[in-house]
């Protein structure tokens, strides 16, 4: 585990968790990017981010698929880089004209995007990046998303998220603590996951069977990365001091 990870996933940012209003659900916690980048530059004064450019302009556009967003983040030499569509307040990708969509309870509209949209895409983009170094991940595991939009829409046909009394919503927070604790290369693992199940975090896997797999899954994982720390540190052989060249 590198030291930028250990060192971004250990920041407490409680402080500056804000609540989003969606239009259609719950409240959810996000972290505004001026304090995202405010802890990472506090830690790594040199830390960088660019914005991707498509033929001069900071969004690639499909007329069928909308808007994405591109960032990359440099951190020690060390560079993830990261994406996010142009979405409403509901969740849905914004194209360059208002178009409207059938739900069961009628029918709704989405504006055409304009540029204070993308400008907040690049944003939220910037933020989720941030997470791919440690800071603010567990938002993206656990019950509250940041801002990067996702939404979860239970009146649309999403997975409805547990209620806090609900036997599942125990699991899911044991799920949050210990994606907390594993490596980079597992933890996009695990969001990969999500992903593939149509999800944008755990709250929205509220089955506790899956839940009570995925989490014996995931602490195998933390046991062996653990065990594996262990193994080489016990056959790193002793440095001899003479040969040292200072």
């Amino acid at each position: 585990m590198s030291d930028t990870y250990q060192l971004l996933s250990k920041v407490d940012i409680d402080e500056h968790v804000e609540q989003k209003k969606s239009n259609y659900g719950p409240s959810l916690s996000y972290l505004s990017w001026a304090w995202a980048w405010a802890y990472a530059r506090n830690q790594f004064p040199d830390c960088s981010y660019e914005i991707e450019r498509f033929n001069g302009v900071p969004y690639h556009y499909d007329p069928k698929a909308g808007y994405l967003v591109m960032t990359k983040v440099t951190i020690q030499n060390e560079t993830h880089e990261m994406w996010l569509p142009v979405m409403d307040g509901n969740n849905n990708a914004m194209l360059d004209h208002p178009y409207e969509y059938q739900t069961k309870n009628g029918k709704r509209s989405v504006d055409s995007a304009t540029m204070f949209d993308i400008n907040k895409a690049i944003m939220r983009c910037l933020v989720k990046n941030l997470a791919m170094f440690g800071l603010g991940l567990e938002l993206y595991a656990g019950e509250d998303l940041p801002s990067d939009g996702s939404i979860p829409q239970s009146n649309e046909g999403n997975a409805p998220i547990a209620p806090k009394n609900d036997p599942a919503t125990e699991l899911q927070k044991q799920i949050k603590d210990v994606v907390a604790k594993l490596n980079p290369a597992n933890t996009v693992k695990f969001i990969d996951w999500l992903k593939k199940h149509n999800a944008d975090s755990i709250a929205e896997i509220t089955d506790p069977k899956i839940l009570q797999a995925v989490l014996g899954n995931l602490k195998l994982t933390l046991q062996k990365e653990e065990d594996d720390i262990k193994a080489m540190a016990k056959d790193q052989s002793p440095v001899d001091e003479d040969k040292l060249p200072f």
